[in-house]
């Protein structure tokens, strides 16, 4: 049995797709190999004659269609997105083309798709929205987001992923379509690509340069593991009742700047900086991102509770691993690095309105 990965060449994708192929699971992935997407991730696959890559824009509906049609899955994990709050506000219009439209687009053709079916594979089948804590807007000090809380989009990327959950909803209130979604808080680990706030420290501090923090780095972030990430997407889908949202969160509140001293004092013992001086004397505070949400927190007790889900890695464990494969994998970081100059970006001035 097939199921399709959009985004499968991303960061979170492709640690699906990994875990997926481990399983013996078949296995197409469709990426259009934006500037995030890396055909690097999917480098090694354990079973490589088990995964299919198609380089396809999700919004090209006649190519969608046709690889629904040869391919028949029994489950689409819709990850495919434009996901960098920073690039939405210099430049919204894409996150509306491909998390918008190219929901639309997916969610067609598995109606489509689904509806020539029988009875029990249209019983087994699920369309997965795979989406982000940010279309809650933010929490004030106290607090947790909930499957009940409302939607505040505060950014142009959360309004786009926003918009894409309502249409997963009407096509399963209205169509009948078996959808789930999923929203989580943010993800950390390998290949993530370098334009975000972790592998951005650990690279720019390897390389001695400024460790830009927004504002007072008081800004509060939910973080959690990609690897407990895909594994509770996969367990969404075989295990969620459709119709349902389940927030995946690993209860790892942190500050910004917390974060970022944390990532600073392991680099400190894994390769220490020349003269005993120490990472954290790059730190660098930057004007702060515009409409920059102060907090997000996750309750994931349903996902627990339903889904049997649990995450294996604490933040420490966590960010730990991640530093170390940052350090041995320093060939993937300057081939990832060649599609992003790691300058700032974000301050609602450049390139306004341009789709391209």
């Amino acid at each position: 049995m097939t199921v399709i990965v959009t985004g499968g060449a991303g960061f979170i994708g492709s640690a699906l797709v990994r875990r997926l192929n481990a399983q013996g699971r078949r296995v197409v992935t469709i990426d259009k190999l934006t500037y995030a997407g890396n055909p690097d991730n999917l480098a090694g696959l354990p079973q490589p004659d088990l995964h299919r890559f198609e380089q396809v824009d999700i919004c090209d509906r006649a190519v969608i269609r046709r690889i629904y049609a040869e391919t028949r899955p029994v489950a689409v994990y819709h990850l495919a997105a434009e996901s960098h709050v920073d690039r939405s506000i210099d430049s919204p219009a894409p996150f509306i083309e491909t998390n918008v439209t190219g929901s639309l687009v997916l969610l067609e053709a598995a109606l489509e798709h689904w509806r020539g079916l029988d009875a029990t594979a249209q019983g087994q089948f699920r369309h997965l929205q795979v989406s982000t804590d940010e279309v809650y807007g933010e929490l004030g000090a106290t607090g947790l987001f909930d499957e009940n809380s409302s939607y505040k989009p505060n950014s142009p990327y959360a309004a786009s992923k926003a918009a894409a959950d309502h249409l997963a909803r009407a096509f399963g209130r209205t169509y009948g379509l078996p959808v789930l979604v999923t929203n989580c808080g943010n993800n950390y680990g390998p290949y993530q690509f370098p334009e975000k706030l972790i592998p951005l420290t650990i690279l720019n501090a390897l390389e001695g340069k400024a460790l830009p923090i927004y504002g007072k780095g008081e800004q509060v972030r939910d973080w959690i593991h990609v690897d407990d990430h895909a594994a509770a997407l996969q367990m969404a889908v075989e295990k969620g009742r459709p119709g349902e949202t389940y927030l995946v969160g690993a209860r790892g509140e942190q500050r910004n700047i917390d974060l970022v001293h944390r990532l600073c004092a392991i680099l400190d013992d894994l390769v220490p900086r020349q003269g005993s001086r120490k990472y954290a004397e790059l730190i660098t505070f930057v004007t702060d991102r515009p409409g920059h949400d102060a907090r997000y927190a996750i309750n994931p007790s349903k996902c627990e509770q339903e889904l049997g889900w649990r995450p294996q890695y604490d933040l420490a464990s966590g960010l730990k691993a991640t530093v170390q494969w940052y350090l041995d994998n320093s060939a993937w970081c300057r081939r990832a690095s060649q599609a992003y100059d790691r300058g700032r970006i974000g301050l609602g001035s450049q390139g306004l309105g341009k789709a391209g």
